[in-house]
């Protein structure tokens, strides 16, 4: 059970020293002031009980505060215990045993002089031990409140093994889909970044950080990560200070609305200072503009790291930095014991030192750790609970995206098909569907592709399983043979292809995108049966399928769908349900596109079908001319192979009637842009309807079309409704030139429809 100390708030004296002694040092500073101790605690806000405490501290306490210590190997207590007992410790990552923590959080309490309480952190990205679609999967479900459940479900699981601090979510946009972290971003967007950030603080935290079943939650990486050169990880990011907010930063923003309690920096170099120590992100924008009262953590090592990127000469050089740019935090790293010597010689103020442990005080008094630092398991919920598997089980459905449906292959129907091929290295992969980042994940739970269509085939359909290769990045064809023979004795293959999980995630960034391996050669060898193929690709990011799409009748992408993602696949693949995923992120036709995104600039030379030319149409000895002067590749045209916010369905949505309010409004006021959407299909399905807009005209010049709203709604067949969006001209600000944000006057265009492509337009003025 979890011990707590407000049973002895009633009785002064020795007795308040059996609960944690900082409380005794709190209570301390107010005894003289009244003899109602309890009163003034119930009432005494968390700022002045942070204050109390901060004032008993010596500054070595203080600067203990700042570092994060690696507990993941060994026995923690033999090789931390000192160092706790001295307060020179303020949290600890990588423990996710929950005796030893309790252990380590008693050292704390009871044996040093003020008994602060531990942070516990974890990267705890996409579920614990029930495990989720990874985030950019997740992001694919366009659905936030069930994004909200997921994280939830990881919190409790998390938590019930002495875990409160998690090092999610990553809100990096990204557009890059080399880079290996992609896997863990919501995609290339900004609005949806933001939506899936908020969904998932809010599902870690709760309405109370305090509650037994939350965690604090941490944004990172703070920031512009996510635009690493060449999508190479830890590579420098170059990215002007308009672009910066208007598209880096929103995603940020949007997490210190939310209440999210802390930030991690990002490692990457940023125009030039990296982030660790980069004063402009941490005290300009982080806390004088947006007002952020949590604390900031380093990644791994990172404030050692400024002297490698050389910003300094030494970790003292770099403890300077990173401390007065910012970083209350050091994680995992030795620099910030420089912090007692650069005080003491007057090179960094006590306030920075005393903001630091402020800041991480605060966090530890809203988390409630000085009443309740102890975890009781059997307090929570099971791990792989009944809720937590069918959370994980819809997220993963409604992920899947549909990218290709030739000749109605797909739904399979049961009774009709009385065999099936299946083929693949990732159809019975339980470890590898589960993704990256899952230091927790229990891979006994998983249901595997394979199990999840022998579950649902029934026992009259035959199955016949070849993994043809020993993984997906193998280039030998042992079982190619195997593999065609089982295609021609049955009445539909599907192909489960993809890249492993090692293959994405932090360091795991890729030039060449394509399937990997002979994944190729393995769809063209079966192909030769002449059967219906279905390909399931599992992904930690969007890949180059050029060199397969045509050789394929259909397409389910399941990104690494986690434990549940064979049962969700199996009920897509046989109609259970129909796909409702849609793309996060825009599908390349090839790598040479990278960056390709829906919100481009327009350019003044914007491309167009009849501007372009494809390279083997040029005639021969051509002349010197410039085939209608726009911005386009000649292998590649201007197109993406799918575009971002695509999904189809097994029915059909029609948008008509796409109408507005008003025809202008003026600031302050609010526009109402709506459609009515018809599903004209044969089978009740779900559908995201997006809307976007274009400000044709600004003081910056303006993407071709920004996402501004999304609702997904389910309709039966012949089912209609009209679907709204309201439409505030807050949502239209921008940064201008001078970087400060604001609303145009003039003529603005808006789209509503089941991708970026929507036709549906419609115009509306603001006025000055």
């Amino acid at each position: 059970m979890r011990r707590t100390c407000r049973t002895v708030f009633n009785a002064p004296g020795p007795n308040l020293l059996r609960c944690s002694p900082v409380f005794a040092a709190a209570v301390a500073a107010i005894l003289s002031m009244t003899a109602n101790i309890s009163e003034v605690l119930a009432d005494d806000p968390v700022e002045q009980r942070v204050n109390a405490l901060l004032g008993q501290m010596s500054i070595e306490e203080k600067i203990g505060q700042m570092r994060q210590a690696n507990a993941g190997y060994g026995n923690p207590p033999d090789y931390l215990g000192d160092d706790i007992r001295a307060g020179r410790v303020g949290a600890i990552l990588n423990l996710v045993d929950v005796d030893v923590v309790n252990e380590l959080q008693r050292i704390a309490v009871e044996e040093s002089r003020l008994g602060i309480p531990l942070l516990v952190g974890r990267d705890v990205i996409h579920g614990f031990k029930t495990i989720l679609p990874i985030p950019l999967g997740q992001a694919a479900t366009w659905n936030p409140e069930l994004v909200e459940k997921g994280a939830r479900v990881a919190a409790s699981e998390a938590a019930s093994h002495g875990v409160n601090w998690t090092f999610a979510p990553m809100v990096d946009v990204t557009r890059d889909p080399r880079w290996g972290r992609i896997a863990e971003s919501p995609g290339e967007d900004p609005f949806l970044t933001s939506a899936m950030a908020v969904a998932m603080i809010r599902g870690f935290q709760g309405d109370d950080l305090a509650a037994a079943d939350t965690i604090a939650a941490c944004a990172k990486h703070f920031a512009g990560y996510g635009a690493a050169e060449s999508g190479r990880d830890y590579a420098t990011t170059n990215i002007p200070e308009n672009e910066l907010r208007n598209v880096y930063l929103k995603p940020f923003k949007a997490s210190v609305d939310a209440g999210v309690a802390t930030f991690m920096a990002s490692f990457s170099d940023l125009n030039g200072v990296p982030a660790t120590g980069n004063r402009f992100l941490m005290r300009q924008i982080l806390r004088d503009e947006w007002g952020f009262d949590g604390f900031v953590v380093s990644d791994w090592d990172s404030v050692h790291q400024l002297s490698v990127h050389g910003l300094t000469e030494g970790d003292r050089e770099s403890a300077y930095e990173a401390s007065t740019a910012g970083v209350d935090m050091e994680m995992a790293g030795k620099a910030y014991e420089h912090l007692h010597d650069l005080v003491a010689d007057g090179s960094i103020s006590t306030d920075v030192i005393d903001a630091a442990a402020r800041n991480i005080l605060r966090i530890k008094f809203l988390l409630g750790l000085f009443d309740d630092p102890y975890v009781d398991p059997d307090e929570l919920p099971p791990i792989g609970s009944e809720h937590a598997l069918q959370v994980a089980k819809q997220t993963a459905l409604e992920s899947i995206v549909l990218l290709r449906n030739e000749i109605g292959v797909l739904p399979l129907q049961k009774g009709k098909v009385k065999s099936i091929a299946v083929i693949g290295p990732l159809a019975e992969a339980p470890y590898e569907q589960l993704g990256t980042w899952i230091f927790d994940g229990d891979v006994s739970l998983s249901v595997t592709g394979l199990d999840g269509i022998q579950n649902l085939a029934g026992k009259d359909t035959k199955i016949r399983y070849v993994r043809a290769m020993p993984t997906s990045r193998s280039r030998a064809d042992v079982q190619f043979e195997e593999a065609l023979e089982a295609a021609q004795q049955s009445d539909v293959v599907v192909l489960f292809l993809g890249e492993e999980s090692i293959l994405s995630g932090e360091a795991h960034s890729r030039a060449d995108i394509n399937l990997p391996g002979a994944q190729a050669e393995l769809v063209r060898e079966v192909r030769k049966a002449g059967k219906p193929v279905v390909a399931v690709i599992l992904a930690g990011r969007p890949l180059t399928l050029t060199n397969i799409v045509d050789d394929v009748d259909a397409i389910l992408f399941a990104w690494h769908p986690g434990t549940m993602g064979g049962a969700a696949i199996a009920e897509v693949l046989f109609g259970v349900e129909s796909p409702s995923g849609k793309l996060p992120v825009t599908f390349p036709r090839m790598v040479g596109q990278i960056p390709i995104y829906f919100a481009q600039k327009n350019t003044g030379k914007p491309p167009s079908p009849e501007t372009t030319v494809h390279i083997d149409d040029i005639d021969p000895f051509a002349p010197q001319t410039s085939f209608g002067m726009t911005a386009f590749h000649l292998d590649a045209g201007y197109r993406p192979l799918w575009e971002f916010g695509f999904g189809l369905s097994y029915t059909s949505f029609e948008y008509r009637d796409i109408a507005t309010s008003v025809a202008e409004i003026r600031a302050g006021e609010t526009i109402t842009i709506s459609a009515e959407l018809k599903n004209t299909g044969g089978v009740p399905a779900s559908e995201t309807v997006q809307l976007y807009v274009r400000d044709l005209v600004g003081n910056v010049t303006r993407p071709v079309r920004e996402l501004k709203g999304f609702r997904k709604v389910r309709l039966d067949p012949g089912e209609a409704t009209r679907v709204e969006f309201q439409l505030h001209t807050d949502d239209l600000a921008f940064f201008g030139r001078d970087n400060t944000l604001i609303v145009e006057p003039g003529e603005f265009h808006a789209w509503i429809g089941g991708s970026s492509d929507a036709e549906l337009r419609v115009s509306f003025r603001v006025l000055e």
